[in-house]
């Protein structure tokens, strides 16, 4: 305690019971906690109550300020949001690739202007209600998965390293979700039964393709969808509608199951196959962060998550070129998704991550490394 006691934390409030347990667990331990709440969403996404970041939430961020005792302030970063994570967000689906905006906000937003807000305010740490965990070592910060495995955010933290896990506290991230509840019951706090927010904030009813459409509908042009003969299947409104891997919502008729094997912005062409042409053996990702200072080694053994609920297959590091990663699994792995990120683990501990550029197919046992996406057929 006596360690703790007075040192100013900024807590990222979202009015959410996990941020709101993380603030108030902080306010027992000692610490001098300022709550935050971030304006970031659209105005349209702010009245709604299904995702985050609506005006219930920031009412309710007040409420537990309020019974936990600590200061509480509202900041509007629309402008900076809708720059740096809406734009490119919607510029990534118009370019045939699937975004995680998450990732984009903790870099941009949580991870950075929020810690320049922090400054201002005094405080050299923030802390987040993340399910994730930082220990300090000898060698250096460890991010590690959360205690609870079920709602593990990690994955969209690879991108920080050893300045930013040394300037952050994750005070949930050795607790499974019941006990969150059963500490937020014991502090009194009005959101111990809130829902969980499922949907990406600015989104809030999930339909991603149509808020492409309505933000930049002069960027949105019609297709073809195609087998990977060339046949014509059907017509599409734009690329921004599909991923790669999608089997529902195709729009066309077929006597097999058939997935989004790939998504070509230029001629707008989605070409679709069934399940096994899906198969990649590696893939290429570029963008590469490294939790710990320097890159791993070609030859390091990882198991790599390929999106968020994917379950960790595991994979060799074989080629790095800069900031590109190939990546060989040892079996193969479907629908890897250009512009997903894939996160590489050792156990429970995050190594780093970069963003998909492309898949490698399967059936092509070359071993030379393929970093650039001309020196092969993309699987996807």
């Amino acid at each position: 305690m006596s360690e703790t006691r007075g040192e100013r934390v900024v807590v990222a409030m979202s009015g959410g019971v996990d941020s709101s347990v993380a603030a108030g667990l902080l306010a027992e331990q000692g610490y001098d906690v300022v709550g935050i709440s971030l304006r970031l969403a659209p105005e349209r996404a702010q009245r709604s109550s299904s995702g985050c970041c609506s005006i219930e939430d920031f009412q309710d961020a007040g409420r537990v300020a309020d019974a936990i005792g600590v200061a509480h302030y509202v900041f509007d970063m629309r402008e900076e949001f809708e720059e740096r994570v809406i734009r490119p967000f919607v510029g990534e689906y118009l370019a045939g690739r699937t975004p995680s905006p998450c990732i984009l906000c903790n870099r941009e937003i949580k991870f950075g202007l929020l810690h320049r807000k922090a400054a201002e305010l005094g405080a050299a740490k923030i802390a987040t209600g993340h399910y994730a965990r930082i220990d300090l070592t000898e060698g250096g910060y460890r991010l590690r998965r959360g205690r609870d495995l079920s709602k593990d955010q990690s994955y969209f933290l690879f991108e920080m390293g050893q300045r930013e896990l040394a300037r952050t506290l994750f005070p949930v991230g050795e607790m499974e979700k019941h006990d969150v509840r059963a500490h937020a019951a014991r502090l009194g706090l009005p959101v111990a039964h809130k829902p969980d927010s499922q949907e990406v904030c600015f989104v809030a009813d999930g339909r991603y393709a149509q808020f492409v459409a309505q933000t930049a509908p002069d960027a949105v042009r019609a297709g073809r969808i195609r087998d990977e003969s060339g046949n014509v299947l059907g017509e599409h409104v734009g690329v921004h509608a599909f991923t790669v891997g999608q089997r529902r919502g195709l729009g066309i008729a077929a006597p097999r199951p058939l997935y989004v094997r790939s998504i070509d912005a230029r001629s707008g062409n989605v070409t679709v196959a069934e399940r096994a042409a899906l198969a990649c053996t590696g893939l290429v990702a570029d963008g590469a962060r490294w939790v710990r200072d320097g890159a791993e080694a070609p030859g390091a053994r990882v198991e790599a998550k390929i999106r968020h609920r994917h379950a960790p297959a595991a994979a060799t590091i074989v080629g790095l070129e800069g900031d590109l990663v190939e990546l060989r699994f040892d079996e193969p792995q479907y629908a890897v998704t250009p512009g997903q990120a894939s996160v590489f683990y050792r156990g429970d501990d995050v190594i780093g991550g970069a963003w998909i550029t492309h898949g490698l197919p399967d059936g092509d046992e070359r071993q030379a490394p393929r970093l650039r996406a001309e020196d092969s057929e993309p699987c996807a």
